[in-house]
């Protein structure tokens, strides 16, 4: 009997050599801006098990304001950064620690991922639209953030003097939120899944969609600069799941000629990105942005807004959009493939 142990003792070590446990996924951490749609194709393949194919295991940090996920990825803090641009994201891509390996949402026209809402006393005494914001305040997250340069894509579409409009950097959503249900600003710019509740509990009143007025590219994905060349394979694996996303994402809300129609697979989308932004499915699609099926980057709206922001004193160094966005991996927006709306 004890001979008996012994050999099966043997042989289960010898099996357990011969099949050694599978090797866990490889952790990575994802810096996301709260309260957005956009993040939608990461989860999606974090949901649907494409990152786990790729021997990868993801983990979403959520940050108030994209200025701090770009902080974030170079601190070490995050792997990657997933969330609008910003001056902070440039001025560090200007110092050669960032990349921008894929393009993320663009606002277009039926997908409306950026709105500007007002106070309801605001609203009362006439700021109905964009052409009666002079005169007014405008809270947003921060200074030089997505959109402070939304307000700038405003002004100059209906020649605004910016002096004209007094911004209130509330630092972070809430915070946003706050001043402008409190009347201490007129009105406020949000990430529309964020601003739907607000707008259902009639706490603040619609003003319009940026997407409407002026499309422009909204969210990135970007690395460290280290990471971009040191960790090619890495970059590749996490592209791999993330455009599997994309597809899925893409699919589910875009009819023919690029145009918002949600599809049979919506209702499964709109509850996964849903339980991940806190916010209801109904709430998620009133904001959804749009991706094309490649996930494509705008680089000449890209270098505009390097040279906005530049304008405005918010960039220091030198840099361009063809050395920010990393051909290795970023797939550029052709003018052919440009719609009629875009700049």
């Amino acid at each position: 009997m004890k001979r008996f142990l012994r050999i099966s003792s043997l042989l289960a070590v010898a099996m357990a050599l011969a099949h050694p446990a599978a090797a866990a996924d490889e952790a990575i951490k994802i810096g996301i801006f709260r309260g957005t749609s956009s993040g939608g194709p990461l989860f999606i393949a974090k949901e649907r098990g494409y990152f786990a194919a790729e021997g990868l295991a993801p983990e979403f940090e959520t940050f108030d304001a994209g200025e701090a996920v770009a902080v974030a990825t170079v601190a070490g803090a995050i792997d990657f950064g997933a969330a609008g641009t910003s001056a902070a994201l440039y001025n560090l891509a200007a110092q050669g620690k960032l990349r921008v390996i894929s393009g993320m949402n663009r606002d277009v026209p039926g997908f409306q991922a950026v709105v500007l809402v007002a106070s309801g006393r605001a609203y009362a005494a006439g700021l109905t639209g964009f052409a009666n914001l002079p005169g007014h305040s405008v809270a947003l997250t921060t200074m030089g953030s997505t959109f402070h340069y939304v307000l700038g894509l405003v002004e100059d579409k209906f020649g605004f003097d910016a002096k004209s409009i007094r911004v209130v950097a509330a630092q972070g959503l809430p915070n946003v939120a706050s001043t402008v249900i409190g009347g201490q600003t007129d009105t406020g710019i949000f990430p529309t899944p964020f601003a739907a509740p607000l707008l259902e509990r009639g706490e603040v009143k619609l003003v319009g969609y940026a997407a409407d007025v002026a499309p422009w590219q909204v969210g990135i994905l970007w690395s460290t600069t280290d990471t971009a060349n040191d960790k090619r394979a890495l970059v590749e694996r996490m592209l791999r799941a993330f455009r599997r996303g994309v597809h899925d994402y893409h699919d589910a809300f875009t009819g023919a000629g690029e145009t918002r129609q949600d599809g049979p697979a919506a209702p499964e989308i709109l509850a996964i990105i849903a339980k991940y932004i806190n916010q209801s499915p109904a709430q998620v699609a009133r904001g959804i942005s749009y991706i094309d099926s490649e996930a494509r980057i705008d680089a000449r709206d890209v270098q505009h807004q390097i040279d906005w922001y530049r304008a405005q004193g918010m960039l220091k160094g030198e840099l361009d959009a063809k050395t920010l966005i990393d051909a290795r991996y970023a797939p550029l927006l052709s003018e052919t493939s440009r719609t009629t709306t875009d700049r």
